[in-house]
């Protein structure tokens, strides 16, 4: 005997909507699970690049009070325009945004802060470099 057309019809609408229940709850569960290890995932990310940057910064803070220290001992020991970098150097360490991890500017701020520390080694003709931080190539300071 051949199902009435209404019966197949009922089977296949209910055959979809199972799918769909079924669609949907893989979707939400892939959302959850998503959520827990993307958070994770972040988390380990942030740690990392949080200490990163905190070595970095350290470093230059390191390098200005090691200058600082020599012009306080020795006024003249570097001329006005090294002097300047590297107070404009204190500033840019000093200036960093440490509790505003979302400011927009952080990456701007730390190029800023690479650029100016080139500056001054170049002044000072020695070739200092964050360990952390490898510069692509020496031309950016020989154009300096």
């Amino acid at each position: 005997m051949e199902p009435k057309p209404k019966d197949l019809n009922d089977f296949l609408e209910s055959s979809v909507l199972l799918e769909e229940a079924q669609y949907q709850e893989g979707f939400r569960d892939g959302c959850n699970d998503g959520l827990v290890s993307g958070k994770e995932e972040g988390r380990e990310v942030g740690l990392k690049m949080g200490f990163q940057v905190g070595e970095e910064l350290g470093f230059y803070r390191g390098c200005v009070d090691v200058l600082n220290s020599v012009i306080q001992i020795d006024p003249s020991a570097f001329s006005s325009r090294v002097r300047k970098n590297i107070e404009q150097l204190g500033a840019l360490v000093n200036g960093y945004p440490l509790l505003e991890p979302e400011n927009e500017r952080v990456q701007e701020i730390m190029e800023n802060m690479r650029l100016k520390f080139r500056v001054v080694s170049a002044n000072l003709g020695v070739r200092l470099e964050h360990e952390g931080y490898r510069s692509s190539s020496g031309k950016e300071v020989e154009d300096l």
